[in-house]
């Protein structure tokens, strides 16, 4: 597959995923399952064609989505991701991202694989709720990120979330001005952490992605869109903070 060069186009051909590396990486995301005792709860929920947008909370560990992309292929959707912009700064990051078929994150490209049916995975709080400290876990830091919902509305696909609260304890984080700094600035993740015990692994907790029902877009009205944005929106967050408490309770 091309190595995406133009941040506002995609290739005419582009594809989700390349076939083989997907299954070059399949042993060692079905180690991590193993190492986490990973299931998902509601993949049912997931229709089996056309556009859908799929919002999940960040962890910093962030591969927990790639667990979930697994289980979404054996459910017969390969899914395309939208990806933080630093992925894309860096050479062989951007052409490994880009083979997993994950594009820069834009309104261009979110609605184009939209239209083609696609399958999207967005994660709305990106790195700013990826490096949150650990005595904020569990929150849900979309506040004032209305992108997705905008997307969503303006393709009319329904947007599906999936939470993993317990990714959040894969690490512990603490709360510096360094990190904060960093980001804020620079956006560099710079984080002060530690996994198991003093080391840097993950701990071995155990991972679970309860995926919710669709939630339907109205039919969109362009006089009352920034409206129909704020009210869905609302809607959106209430939804995705329930579900993680539920995700918690599995």
């Amino acid at each position: 597959m091309p190595l995406l060069r133009d941040p506002h186009e995609l290739p005419p051909n582009f594809e989700p995923a390349s076939d083989d590396l997907l299954e070059r990486v399949r042993p060692l995301v079905e180690a991590i399952q193993r190492y986490h005792r990973h299931e998902v709860v509601g993949i049912e929920n997931v229709p089996k064609e056309g556009g859908v947008l799929m919002a999940l909370n960040h962890s910093f560990a962030t591969y927990d989505g790639m667990l979930l992309a697994k289980e979404l292929i054996d459910h017969g959707r390969v899914p395309s991701g939208l990806g933080d912009d630093l992925i894309f700064r860096t050479p062989k990051l951007r052409r490994w991202a880009s083979s997993l078929g994950i594009v820069p994150a834009s309104h261009t490209h979110g609605e184009e694989l939209l239209r083609r049916g696609r399958l999207v995975l967005v994660a709305p709080g990106g790195m700013r709720e990826a490096l949150r400290p650990s005595d904020e876990r569990y929150n849900v830091r979309w506040g004032e990120r209305r992108g997705f919902v905008k997307l969503a509305l303006k393709a009319q696909v329904p947007i599906q979330l999936s939470a993993c609260p317990d990714a959040d304890r894969l690490y512990h984080i603490y709360e510096n001005t360094l990190t904060k700094l960093a980001y804020h600035r620079l956006r560099v993740p710079i984080p002060m952490l530690r996994g198991w015990g003093p080391t840097l692994v993950p701990r071995p907790v155990r991972l679970v992605h309860v995926i919710s029902e669709p939630l339907v877009p109205e039919a969109l009205d362009e006089e009352r869109f920034e409206e129909q944005v704020a009210d869905w929106h609302s809607t959106v967050i209430a939804r995705m903070s329930s579900l993680m408490e539920e995700a918690r309770r599995v």
